[in-house]
């Protein structure tokens, strides 16, 4: 089936401002509520929500085999469980409609009236419920910054990680929508030159630059996913915010990995960028030495092209651009990391999220973490107001934007943006 929704000279008859993430060849999904305190299920394109549930109830959709609610409910699981040809489908549909030669809507006053909203007049809402949360660990750059840290400069990187992408399972409870502010944790550490933990507040709270993807019900259990087919069960991307306690972490994380200090608050952008969307923007990933296993092996272009950065905004004050990173950096794809976590036969539904990992670049303002960027506070980051950051302070909103430009054609995720309260 033809993906027309991606032809990158159709126009819409909403208007969308230069340098707009949310053109009509994007057409993301989200999940809304409307001033009126209704929930639906949405798309935008350009500054307007669409609202799909009165789309739905008004028959723009007729045709395409959906359960009478699939719209109008208060998550995206059951619409992302119908598989990629249904999102195609109402993809397609969606472009067609707002195609500026289309009148069927454009020209209806009274349907407009209900389906069409400015996004300042809306709320985002978490799009899935997540049932289950797994984050990677796959920028070669961030692993490597990380072991000269930690370990010895020598052998930054452990003995297992040119050969598989490491993960670990996290908490799906904490994930929050962009605009929820997160807390700063409390926990044990081990202040330096002490034997004794101590407990209160972490002093090192970091940003962690990475985007998700999210999953449809992929396999069952026993049943691995082979890595050429892994991403026809991936639906789309968000950018993601881990949130990480520094202090909490390097006392806790020997032997069995990230904890508390991990699984206090993980914040993503709401509007998911489907996997068609960004199907111009494929690129080559780095060169992987060794060769993977041969579950892993995989042909052509299997990374995407997605500019990113970073920004901190102290309260009151203007924000300073502390990243900029690209996705395409990364060493594992999102395919491998779907296919290593299966290959055990472990289940994957509708809604999980797999993180991708910090991303960190090759060069030193690309690096996708404080604790890389002020290279574990030893190098303070200026910011525009004229004061230094170590770390994150209270009352600052960390702000990740990230988008796809290629000639006219720029497709975005918009903004996961969060203040990190006392």
């Amino acid at each position: 089936m033809p993906n027309i929704a991606n032809d990158p000279t159709r126009k819409s008859w909403i208007n969308v401002p230069e340098n707009c993430d949310f053109p009509i060849q994007n057409i993301p999904f989200g999940v809304f509520i409307t001033k009126e305190d209704v929930i639906t299920i949405g798309t935008r394109i350009g500054n307007c929500a669409i609202d799909m549930g009165a789309l739905q109830q008004l028959g723009y959709f007729e045709g395409i085999e959906l359960t009478d609610d699939m719209f109008m409910q208060d998550t995206l699981n059951d619409f992302i469980s119908d598989g990629k040809k249904t999102w195609r489908l109402v993809r397609n549909r969606l472009a067609e409609l707002f195609d500026e030669n289309n009148p069927t809507l454009r020209d209806n006053k009274e349907h407009r009236e209900v389906v069409i909203f400015k996004v300042e007049d809306i709320e985002m809402l978490l799009p899935v419920q997540i049932g289950d949360y797994t984050d990677f660990y796959s920028s070669k750059e961030h692993a490597t910054n990380v072991g000269k840290m930690f370990r010895d400069p020598e052998n930054a990187l452990l003995p297992n990680w040119l050969h598989i992408p490491v993960g670990y399972h996290g908490r799906s409870s904490t994930i929050v929508p962009s605009g929820i502010p997160v807390h700063r944790p409390y926990g044990q550490t081990l202040p330096n030159g002490e034997t004794t933990p101590v407990f209160g507040p972490s002093r090192l709270v970091d940003f962690e630059l990475e985007t998700a993807f999210i999953t449809t019900d992929a396999n069952l259990m026993g049943e691995p996913i082979p890595v050429e087919e892994a991403e026809e069960h991936i639906f789309g991307m968000v950018l993601f915010n881990d949130w990480s306690a520094r202090d909490i972490q390097k006392w806790e994380y020997v032997p069995l990995g990230p904890f508390l200090a991990k699984n206090f608050a993980s914040s993503i952008s709401p509007w998911i960028v489907t996997m068609d969307a960004l199907e111009p923007f494929r690129v080559k990933g780095p060169e992987q030495s060794p060769e993977p296993l041969p579950y892993l092996q995989q042909k052509g272009a299997k990374a995407f092209d997605i500019n990113l950065e970073v920004a901190i905004q102290p309260e009151n004050e203007v924000e300073t651009v502390v990243s900029r990173s690209n996705f395409k950096y990364m060493y594992w794809s999102m395919a491998q990391q779907l296919a290593h976590h299966t290959i055990n036969g472990c289940r994957v539904n509708s809604g999980d999220m797999m993180g991708s990992g910090t991303i960190s670049g090759p060069t030193e303002d690309s690096f996708g973490s404080m604790l890389e960027l002020s290279w574990g506070g030893q190098k303070p980051l200026k910011m525009n107001d004229g004061s230094e950051r170590k770390f994150i302070n209270d009352n600052d909103t960390v702000i990740i934007r990230g988008y796809c430009q290629k000639d006219n054609l720029r497709i975005g995720f918009g903004e996961v943006s969060s203040k990190l309260l006392p």
